[in-house]
């Protein structure tokens, strides 16, 4: 088997002193040891979330956190408005109806984002919403909303403004804070660099209002008892130790390079990935430059190739794992992932991958140009 590059918006690669951490001796969850290790890693957490609101890590995926975020906050037949940018957006809004919440979706067209105007006009005529969910960074489409224009949209109506940013968190700046954002969510599998297996959640003091009146059925999700257990350096049920451990040593690894510096590496990563894809004439991107994520780069083939047949032959012939297409998009695209522990030199080696294939398909005069676009971009960043 060659050496796999696994170029997908997530599980991403996961650094070998990470990984390390998973191996060290079993902790109990209820001694000093742990409530050293929760309270630090909930701190380095603050960091990246740009926060000083509370925050809880959760023995669960992305999805996990999700519905932690609306059973705690909403009630039966509260209206919300959800932003559908692609699958993820739409699986916020079936966990909202899955609860019985009042669903309002704003839903663009496919590769574009939400735009301030279009969910101002939503608001508007739904004056009876409580909350607003969006997807920072929808990695089914590519799409990166631009919360620093949608959020004050929601802040100055006094509602619950709550924030899907699995995908984003580490990679695309998210100042929870400057931006009043009351609830984000996300997981430790993307850009954050560690293992799958946990998701984390931060709550405001508006949110803590809204949790008061809430009546939605919680047990497993109840954040109340998330905070109880945290002022005592424990979580009330028992946690993902080796995960928690290895997410520890990420947040120190991506803060010891400056959270800043990685939001640059990424958009330098996300414009050699576009950058190198369209300049061999033969594909286009789903999305808007606009809109255009720098996680992950959703791309259009010609209708004579099978995106499923071309990614089958990277992985066989090259070791590199792309994505497929999700929803109405399955077998229509492929997606390649550059968020996390993704370096220059992945991104070469995927683009050199796709000149072969796409040669030995017959596409001539193809050879190095992907390769030497994305070199450019790297040379200037």
């Amino acid at each position: 088997m060659p050496k796999t590059y696994l170029m997908i918006p997530g599980p991403t690669p996961v650094p070998n002193d990470v990984l390390r951490e998973m191996s060290r001796e079993m902790i109990n969850h209820r001694g000093p040891d742990f409530a050293k290790l929760i309270s630090e890693t909930t701190e380095l957490l603050k960091k990246v979330f740009k926060t000083n609101n509370d925050c809880f890590i959760l023995t669960a995926s992305g999805t996990g956190a999700m519905e932690a975020s609306v059973v705690n906050f909403f009630s039966p037949g509260d209206k919300v408005v959800v932003g559908v940018c692609g699958v993820f957006g739409e699986r916020y809004a079936q966990i909202c109806s899955a609860y019985g919440l009042n669903v309002v979706r704003i839903k663009p067209p496919l590769g574009k984002g939400i735009e301030a105007n279009d969910l101002e006009k939503v608001l508007e005529e739904n004056p009876e919403t409580k909350g607003v969910f969006l997807t920072h960074n929808e990695t089914s489409t590519g799409v990166t909303l631009d919360l620093k224009e949608l959020a004050p949209v929601v802040k100055r109506r006094g509602i619950l403004l709550l924030i899907d940013a699995v995908s984003s968190l580490g990679a695309i700046d998210l100042p929870t804070d400057e931006l009043n954002i009351d609830v984000v969510v996300s997981a430790s599998q993307k850009a954050l660099e560690a293992p799958p297996g946990i998701s984390m959640i931060t709550v405001s003091p508006l949110a803590w209002e809204y949790y008061e009146k809430a009546k939605l059925p919680k047990f497993y999700w109840d954040l109340k008892k998330a905070k109880k257990s945290l002022e005592k350096g424990a979580t009330p049920f028992t946690p993902a130790i080796p995960q928690i451990f290895a997410l520890r040593k990420s947040l120190e690894n991506i803060l010891s390079r400056g959270l800043e510096n990685n939001f640059k590496r990424h958009i330098m990563l996300g414009s050699a990935v576009r950058k190198g894809i369209t300049s061999l004439g033969i594909f286009k991107l789903l999305v808007d430059e606009r809109y255009a994520s720098n996680t992950v780069t959703p791309v259009i083939p010609p209708p004579e190739i099978n995106p499923d047949e071309m990614r089958k032959k990277l992985r066989q012939e090259f070791g590199v794992v792309l994505a497929g297409g999700q929803g109405e998009l399955e077998g229509k695209i492929f997606r390649i992932g550059h968020l996390g522990y993704i370096e220059p030199s992945d991104i070469l080696v995927t683009l050199s991958s796709i000149e072969i294939i796409l040669e030995r398909m017959g596409y001539n005069e193809i050879r190095g140009k992907a390769v030497e676009s994305a070199e450019k971009v790297f040379l200037e960043g």
